[in-house]
């Protein structure tokens, strides 16, 4: 195993691209430890990793987000956001947080995010005297509300990996998702008052008119995924197409924003994105097979459980693990390895299975906003024009706030099983 590894850093700092550093070093040890008869199974491996039908919600979830964000929602949003929360001292950061919040329900994934509230908040905020570190790490930390609140691609994941359901995963990272963006909106206000921050013009009266109308239609997108999951209208996988087509219609009908270059364009974007997610799965499910070979998972859980056998104590372990894992790794090729050696502890550490995936995804996901290879980071970075090091200073609040968060959801169970527990009634 320690070859496996050891091709895979080599990999990584020779610049090769995560997914295809997971197949090399797959091969790297099939070939130096006598497995070539192997070799046979390898596209076998990578063909069964992805070929199961639930992992058809994430095309379709991502065109609908896609589709969401070529329509131009994302200035409704943050109008709404504005009549909300705007009129305080400090109030542009606090739009930026609520409507990171308000847009998670549409894109489901933390980098969409950072992207497109990034390119209209963050020079925002800069004309109005923010410092640029601070606008982006905010755009940043906002972002992380996007893989706790339905259609989350991460949470989907996971559901695929352990057969865990969709819909109460859907339901359970609801809570947890505005406990973060209500931390983050009161950070901004405390920091507000210490540096005195300027209050933002008030929105004009003919703005003002409908935008909660406008707004609405996109915002009833995780209604309809979620109410339609727990109703037993669709299925999941049927959900992320309702979504897709429901995104199509408000577009184009509703909205009137989308024309047919932006549609492909949407499609295009949909296929790539989709792709490097599906490569990223098969080729981790290959070393996932790797680790079953070599007994890794049950290596490890004995090792941890001779270390304690305290459930509180192992949460804690778990967490610190997998949070040292996110700082290196793209959240979802995380998962996907990490899931054998879960599976194992998973049960020792007493959690409900819902619980743990949510403290599992999102704990993976404070590395999107952690260096060194922190996307979301580097996405506001470049939006920004700042630094990457001063970016990660002015987040290391932010991080901690998440941190805290990632706590609770770990030892408060109701946290994350609240929702879920009152829709099984």
């Amino acid at each position: 195993m320690t070859l496996y590894l050891g091709a895979f850093a080599l990999c990584l700092v020779l610049g090769v691209p995560i997914a295809f550093s997971l197949g090399l070093a797959s091969l790297v040890y099939l070939l130096a430890t006598g497995h070539a008869m192997l070799l046979m199974a390898f596209p076998q491996k990578i063909i069964a990793g992805i070929d199961n039908f639930v992992l058809l919600t994430i095309p379709f979830f991502i065109l609908a987000g896609n589709l969401m964000n070529a329509a131009k929602l994302t200035q409704q949003i943050v109008r709404l956001a504005q009549l909300m929360v705007g009129r305080v001292q400090g109030g542009l950061a606090a739009v930026t947080v609520v409507a990171s919040m308000l847009f998670s329900g549409v894109s489901g994934a933390a980098t969409a995010e950072a992207s497109a509230l990034g390119s209209m908040m963050i020079p925002a905020m800069r004309r109005d005297g923010y410092a640029p570190a601070y606008a982006a790490a905010l755009t940043a930390a906002g972002s992380l509300l996007g893989p706790l609140v339905p259609p989350s691609l991460a949470l989907i994941l996971y559901g695929v990996l352990t057969g865990t359901s969709i819909g109460d995963l859907f339901l359970a990272g609801i809570v947890p998702a505005v406990l973060l963006c209500g931390l983050l909106v009161a950070y901004t206000l405390w920091k507000a008052r210490r540096e005195d921050h300027p209050l933002p013009p008030p929105l004009p009266a003919e703005a003002r008119r409908g935008v909660a109308a406008r707004a609405l239609p996109a915002l009833l997108l995780p209604v309809i995924i979620v109410g339609g999951i727990r109703s037993g209208v669709f299925t999941p996988t049927e959900a992320a197409a309702v979504a897709a087509v429901y995104a199509l219609l408000i577009g184009t009908v509703f909205y009137r924003t989308l024309s047919l270059a932006q549609i492909r364009e949407a499609f295009f974007e949909t296929a790539t994105l989709s792709a490097g997610v599906m490569l990223v799965v098969a080729m981790a499910s290959m070393t996932s097979f790797i680790l079953g070979i070599e007994n890794i998972p049950q290596a490890i859980a004995r090792a941890v459980l001779g270390f304690t056998q305290s459930p509180a104590l192992l949460v804690v372990v778990l967490n610190v693990v997998l949070l040292v894992l996110g700082f290196f790794l793209e959240p979802l090729a995380a998962l996907v390895l990490a899931m054998p050696i879960l599976n194992q502890l998973a049960p020792i550490t007493g959690l409900d299975p819902v619980q743990f995936g949510v403290m599992v995804v999102f704990n993976l996901m404070i590395g999107m906003i952690t260096p060194p290879v922190g996307l979301c980071l580097f996405i506001v970075s470049a939006i920004g024009r700042v630094p990457i090091d001063k970016v990660s200073r002015a987040a290391l609040p932010m991080i901690g706030l998440c941190i805290l968060v990632l706590l609770l959801v770990g030892f408060v169970p109701q946290l994350s099983l609240l929702l879920p527990s009152l829709f099984h009634r």
